[in-house]
């Protein structure tokens, strides 16, 4: 290749390279120009402070300014009755729970119950094969046959020995004799007697009651078995669901409350709600308390019962249990909304009568329903609350309320 075609190559790939350049900062400029105005709108501000909630209207994360006030919800500090509650876990436990076993020993005939069956006191649930418990009762009953006749004998021959005796015609210790013959054969009868009702009340065991009034469970013993005095499995568990009760343990920071409510005879209204904690089981109360701490965990037992009429609660079910220990008579409360956190603890802004806001450390108390709070200090009942539209208030900024716009905007559109 001569030199002047060298030079002519290089000067071809000089002009592409420098129309590239060119072309590249204009893309560049126009990028800049309509990423400029096609960005976030002026005034905005992207996302929010921590703990505070979006201004109303508008798009998200950006407050409505109307003449150089945040356009602004708000709501009214107002009073109620507010309950206190104290939340714990807790065990359901029934109110009665017996394992039904034999009290006497046999062969297992029959089962007259269905697992899972609602039974009541005294309903017949197995029997025992009586047979041999009435052959014994018709023994005992021949012996009491028997020493009845020889004690009627002796009682005959006794008056004829005592007419004889008063006669002078038979000897006082043949006399005595009788006497203490008659006495033998009432002791023989009377032990009869205590015979046969042992033999009856075998037999009578030999058909196995419920002795409580409850659901049974599982059987435990199928019928062919032989079953002793001395088994402690158990035919079938029978338990009373119905009331049910909830233990559970509290703090012993907390006794002196509940002391003062139940040892004076009070009950305090307790619900027991599901392991996720989101919807009710029941509705009880609570009575008992123990009388000694946990010195273990410090904790204090207390058990609640509960109707359970539906037996929506099963015998060592776990619940979250909440107990009411105390009402706040006219308490101040506000919309859930209105308090805000920081790092400096809870507070709200207070709309002032000129419209501008004050912002108040606020001390807080139980909540109350769904979307209330108590306040303890600093909010009195009347004050009205910044409750949306807060992301961009500071002490003493100028607010207006979103209800007053839209009827000023209604009034100029007429």
């Amino acid at each position: 290749m001569t030199p002047n075609a060298s030079r002519s190559t290089f000067s071809r790939w000089l002009k592409w390279l420098l129309l590239l350049v060119v072309l590249l900062i204009v893309a560049g400029v126009i990028w800049r120009v309509v990423g400029g105005h096609g960005g976030m709108p002026p005034g905005g501000e992207k996302g929010g402070r921590g703990g505070h909630r979006g201004g109303a209207g508008g798009p998200p994360g950006m407050a409505m300014m109307m003449g150089g006030a945040t356009l602004v919800h708000s709501g009214v500090a107002t009073t109620a009755d507010v309950p206190e509650y104290l939340n714990a876990l807790g065990t359901v436990i029934p109110n009665a729970s017996v394992t039904v076993t034999s009290r006497v020993a046999g062969q297992l005939e029959k089962v007259f119950f269905t697992e899972g069956q609602k039974v009541s006191a005294g309903q017949l649930l197995a029997q025992i094969d009586p047979r041999s418990y009435q052959a014994t009762l018709a023994q005992y009953q021949g012996d009491l046959n028997q020493n009845q006749a020889l004690l009627k004998s002796a009682q005959l021959t006794l008056v004829r020995y005592q007419k004889l005796a008063a006669q002078d015609s038979l000897s006082r210790q043949d006399l005595d004799t009788q006497t203490a013959t008659v006495g033998q054969y009432k002791g023989a009868v009377a032990a009869d007697e205590a015979q046969i009702a042992s033999a009856k009340l075998d037999i009578d065991y030999a058909r196995i009651t419920s002795p409580i009034s409850g659901r049974v469970g599982l059987r435990l013993v199928d019928p062919g078995n032989m079953v002793q005095t001395t088994d402690t499995t158990g035919i079938v568990v029978v338990t009373q669901m119905q009331p049910a009760a909830v233990t559970f343990s509290v703090p012993q920071g907390n006794i002196p409350q509940l002391t003062k409510a139940l040892h004076g005879g009070q009950s305090l209204p307790a619900t027991a709600y599901d392991q996720d904690n989101s919807s009710a089981l029941a509705q009880g109360e609570v009575k008992f308390i123990s009388n000694q701490i946990d010195t273990a965990t410090g904790t204090i037992e207390l058990k609640a019962t509960f109707p359970n009429e539906d037996e929506s609660l099963f015998a060592n079910q776990f619940v979250n249990l909440r107990l009411q220990t105390n009402i706040l008579k006219n308490a101040t409360v506000i919309p859930a909304q209105a308090l805000q956190l920081s790092s400096d603890g809870s507070f709200v802004f207070v709309i002032n009568k000129d419209n501008t806001v004050t912002r108040k450390a606020v001390t807080t108390g139980p909540t109350f329903g769904e979307d209330q709070q108590a306040i303890l200090k600093g909010v009195e009942p009347g004050d009205r609350l910044v409750t949306e539209g807060i992301d961009r208030l500071t002490n003493g900024s100028k607010v207006q309320l979103a209800d007053e716009s839209k009827t000023t905007a209604t009034a100029e559109a007429k």
